[in-house]
């Protein structure tokens, strides 16, 4: 274990301390409220980057939120901790909507372009690279290779959207109550803004739905 680490957490904690009383100070039914359960309306799927924490770019407060991150902010089929965490945001929690949520700058997704043996990661990269095959004229149009990494980082999140909008959870709940909508957006490093790319989430439900109608 690193000799600092100790100093670390012994920050962590104080701060942690100072967190918690500024809260109660500012608000005495904060916390009452907090334990008392979560109504949050946005489900998040985003990268695990420690550079892109959900609330804090969102501008949100713990309970406004339900996360899920990975490496590369994958939705993949055979993931059952992600489709868990799906179905429970949809079912029960009845979030108003999903966003998946990449960022530009992504190490996942460079690793992914590259000709290598990652070793663990070659499964799971491997969703992203066939991201890349699906899009593969128009990624090799880009004479920029900073700009074809931004554009794949941008279809990695449309692709995963498609794959939201695939479960029966989301299919199902949008027929009976019409929500969730999902969203797909980049978050720039370089700036700290959050992009929308518009993702036409109706377009692609009702274009699915012939080979994955699943409700």
């Amino acid at each position: 274990m690193p000799t600092d680490t100790p100093d670390l957490f012994s920050r962590v904690f104080e701060n942690n301390r100072r967190w918690a009383r500024q809260r109660s100070e500012s608000d005495p039914e904060y916390f009452k409220r907090l334990a008392s359960g979560q109504k949050p309306e946005v489900l998040y799927i985003g990268c695990a980057d420690s550079r892109v924490p959900a609330n804090e770019i969102m501008g949100l407060d713990p309970g406004d939120v339900f996360v899920h991150r990975n490496i590369a902010n994958l939705v993949v089929n055979t993931d059952s901790n992600a489709q868990s965490v799906i179905q429970y945001a949809v079912d029960v929690l009845k979030v108003r909507h999903v966003v998946v949520c990449g960022h530009y700058g992504c190490g996942g997704i460079q690793a992914a372009m590259r000709s290598e043996d990652l070793g663990q990661l070659n499964g799971w990269l491997r969703e992203v690279r066939d991201v890349f095959r699906i899009h593969h004229d128009e990624l090799m149009a880009i004479p920029d290779e900073r700009e074809r990494y931004r554009r794949l980082v941008q279809l990695n999140v449309e692709e995963q959207c498609v794959n939201v909008i695939k479960t029966s959870w989301v299919q199902r709940n949008y027929r009976e109550h019409g929500f969730p909508t999902v969203h797909g957006w980049c978050f720039g490093l370089e700036d700290g803004l959050l992009e929308d790319l518009k993702v036409p989430f109706v377009d692609i439900l009702e274009g699915i739905r012939e080979i994955y109608h699943l409700d």
